[in-house]
Parts: C-alpha cells; sequence; structure tokens
C-alpha cells in the first residue's frame, strides 16, 4: 500500500498515512481490524460517502475537497452506518475514534496529502 504525510499547513499530523487505491485497499479498508491506533489512518482518494459495515470500533470520518479543505467531519461513527456523498467532498480520511480531535484537525482547516490532495 502507498503511504504519505497528512499535513495541517506545514505541520506534519501523521508522518505515514496508508492511501487505499488498489480495489482491495478501498475495499477492506479498516474493516475488521481491532485495537485502532493513532497510526491506523487511511486516506481513500476519489471518495465522498463511506460505510462502516464489518467495522469492531467506532471510527472518525474525515472528508476534504479537492483543495484539501475539510467538509465534514464525522465523530465517533459506529459500525454498522452508512454516509451518503457527502456534498463538495472528493476524498475520505479514516482514523481511530477522536483522533481527529487529538490532531486537531476541524471543519474549514487545509490539509495536504502528497499526491492525493
Amino acid at each position: 500500500m502507498v503511504t504519505s504525510k497528512l499535513k495541517k499547513r506545514e505541520m506534519i499530523l501523521v508522518a505515514e498515512v496508508k492511501v487505499a487505491r488498489s480495489f482491495f485497499e478501498r475495499f477492506f479498508g479498516l474493516m475488521g481490524k481491532k485495537g485502532l491506533t493513532s497510526k491506523d489512518v487511511l486516506i481513500f482518494p476519489d471518495c465522498n460517502s463511506i460505510h462502516t459495515f464489518f467495522m469492531r470500533e467506532n471510527i472518525d470520518v474525515v472528508f476534504v475537497s479537492n483543495s484539501g479543505v475539510v467538509t465534514k467531519i464525522f465523530h465517533s461513527l459506529k459500525p454498522w452506518k452508512l454516509l451518503w456523498p457527502q456534498k463538495k467532498a472528493a476524498h475520505c480520511i479514516e482514523m481511530a475514534s477522536n483522533e481527529s480531535k487529538n490532531l486537531g484537525i476541524f471543519e474549514g482547516d487545509s490539509l495536504n496529502c502528497e499526491g492525493v490532495f
């Protein structure tokens, strides 16, 4: 799986995020993982909706525009939920529950992930 850095301005938030590009990487995502940590951050390029079917834990879901602006954040989303397409969103970031708060990510923030947005 390809990795990149997630930044807010010039500050590195996550030194190594995984970028899900292949069918199987996108299909499985964080599904079935138990004990998610701050290192479990996954970016889905060209994705503005997700589901949490078969997830074992709550997750945070951050949607960003093509330019990297955070358009919507779902905190501590429970398993077996479906998020319909989000307006203005082009990409999706999944992470451990409450991790977006820990990283200081808020709606309207500008993020950067080399090679994606």
